[in-house]
């Protein structure tokens, strides 16, 4: 009786997976080739790898002759998808049936395929592919696999199936651009978790993931580009049975929020109600931090409480919680009065608006599964790891608003490092319009210390506003001669370049013309100078020549009408000598 009702019960606490709204995740596959099958097509995305959110990816199809279904390894029959150099990726088609989805794109993945297309076996609607239920979630390969699944519908796989027996070469455009939608300059996204540390791998990958996105999430949320909020999934205990003990053990106040025993056994270990009041007080520490201002510290939290008190060292209690939560400075009567009082028969209210918020609306489906993250209320499908989580983040932000966290090493495209990505630059003055982002590169004019360019970024940038000219000179002629500097960049206009008065020229490359005129002038000057110089020294000797010969003969003039010149004969002089 014991195992009937305890099976009962558990039935009871999953009942919200069968009843509820479940909304499948869907991108674009658009088919270029061959005509006959060319088109847009719906896909669902697999609840595993690593989609490419917000980009593209393009390739072609191939359907092996054996092993079709994909569920034994390649290299037994001698087969590889990997791509030549210079050639298209290849997208493997397998069929479903047989094996889990997760068993098919991991085989894909170790044959070299880029991405797998699972065709459905029986024409129905399209259905999310999950990994294995708990029991079969223990193979090692689950958090490997990095290529990106999606679900075909049986029609198209037929389809694809047919062209190919004719010869034909398909090529296909895998499209995740509108997977999320990206309406602005802030994403909203949560967090479904859970405290329990006991659930095995999908445990471990949910501890490991807040450990590796915490920094990330955090740097996000303190600078305004996300708005973040942890939720927490509880189930109900149905009244006939809230004084039995599995409920006691497994609920608080009075049945009303249960959680499964951690363990699976009721009889050892934790509770399910430890499980709840833990998960209460995450959520209570998150109110209270985000009245203070700081709802980051939700992560720094939950990654010390995972590490300092786990549940198998017996430490995951009140007491350890109530250490974790001193040290970071957050106030501790504030998250016990939230909490409130468990036992009491009331209704909680941070628990019950819990439960009201795991029922969908609008695009998102019911929250039925752990872990689950909702970005701009679309559920993420795809594996917990640090670079798919941001990089989905990321493609929620409206294009070319991404933050710089946006760029880290760890999904950045460095499309930028081969040829500038084919974007316009300014080399001398190390600018460019190239700007690497997860959805690929984009051209586009930058902001350089406040200086707008503007363009096309992919040929021309110039720079704009009222500093523009601090930027290169606005990328206008400029140069300095004899200590004065002439600039073609005009500093109240917003854009343009025009050569100063009297040059002539473009003002981009060169300004002629009042530098030759000024030149000319000057070399002009100096050679009259030089000639007037020259003119006045031959002028001067010749006037101090004729001046002195004028001199000369007036002198002689005078002097000869005193004494004789040497030129004249003596004239003899008769002096009568008397006899002595």
């Amino acid at each position: 009786m014991r195992e009937k009702l305890r099976f009962f019960i558990w039935a009871l606490f999953l009942c919200g997976s069968c009843l509820g709204r479940f909304v499948v995740e869907k991108n674009s596959l658009r088919v270029t080739s061959p005509q006959s099958l060319k088109g847009v097509y719906e896909c669902a995305i697999g609840n595993f790898g690593v989609p490419q959110y917000g980009g593209t990816m393009v390739g072609t199809v191939v359907y092996p002759k054996v092993n079709q279904k994909a569920c034994n390894d390649f290299d037994e029959v001698d087969l590889s998808f990997k791509s030549k150099p210079g050639g298209l990726p290849t997208f493997l088609l397998a069929d479903r049936g047989d094996c889990f989805f997760t068993l098919k794109a991991w085989n894909a993945q170790k044959a070299g395929a880029a991405a797998i297309l699972v065709a459905d076996d029986k024409i129905e609607p399209l259905i999310t592919m999950d990994t294995p239920e708990e029991e079969n979630s223990s193979a090692d390969y689950l958090q490997n696999i990095t290529i990106p699944s999606a679900l075909i519908s049986k029609s198209f796989g037929d389809g694809i199936k047919k062209a190919l027996s004719n010869g034909d070469m398909i090529n296909i455009n895998l499209d995740w651009r509108e997977s999320l939608p990206h309406p602005d300059e802030r994403v909203e996204y949560e967090f479904w978790t859970n405290s329990n540390d006991e659930c095995g791998p999908k445990c471990d990958s949910q501890i490991e993931f807040v450990r590796n996105f915490k920094g990330a999430a955090q740097i996000l949320e303190q600078k305004g580009y996300t708005q973040f909020t942890p939720h927490y999934i509880t189930w109900y205990c149905p009244e006939a049975f809230t004084l039995s003990k599995q409920c006691k053990s497994q609920c608080i106040n009075h049945g009303r929020y249960c959680a499964p025993d951690p363990e699976q056994d009721f009889s050892k270990g934790y509770d399910g109600k430890d499980v709840v009041v833990q998960n209460l007080r995450q959520a209570c520490l998150f109110r209270v931090a985000n009245e203070s201002g700081k709802p980051w510290l939700w992560w720094d939290y939950v990654t010390d409480f995972s590490i300092r008190c786990p549940m198998k060292e017996k430490k995951y209690t009140k007491e350890c919680a109530d250490q974790v939560i001193r040290s970071l400075g957050i106030d501790l009567k504030k998250i016990d009065k939230c909490i409130g009082d468990t036992e009491a028969d009331i209704e909680n209210p941070v628990l019950k608006a819990e439960q009201d918020a795991q029922i969908g609306k609008g695009s998102r489906g019911d929250v039925t599964i752990l872990p689950t993250l909702v970005i701009n209320n679309r559920q993420y499908r795809g594996k917990l790891d640090k670079g798919a989580v941001l990089k989905a983040i990321c493609a929620g932000f409206q294009e070319t608003t991404e933050p710089a966290v946006c760029l880290s090493e760890d999904i950045e495209t460095n499309e930028c490092l081969e040829n500038n990505g084919g974007c316009w630059q300014d080399k001398a003055a190390n600018i460019t319009a190239c700007k690497d982002t997860f959805r690929g590169r984009v051209c586009e004019c930058p902001v350089v210390r406040g200086v707008k360019f503007v363009g096309d970024g992919y040929t021309h940038c110039e720079a704009s506003g009222a500093l523009r000219c601090e930027i290169n000179n606005g990328g206008c002629w400029k140069k300095t001669q004899d200590g004065k500097t002439f600039s073609a960049c005009i500093e109240d206009h917003s854009k343009g370049c025009k050569c100063p008065p009297g040059f002539k020229g473009d003002g981009v490359n060169s300004c002629e013309g009042k530098e030759g005129t000024s030149t000319v002038s000057w070399n002009f000057v100096w050679v009259m100078v030089l000639a007037l110089a020259g003119v006045g020294v031959i002028g001067y000797g010749v006037y101090k020549y004729r001046i002195r010969r004028y001199m000369d003969s007036e002198i002689r003039a005078i002097m000869a009408q005193y004494m004789p010149l040497d030129s004249q004969g003596e004239v003899p002089n008769h002096i009568h000598h008397g006899n002595i």
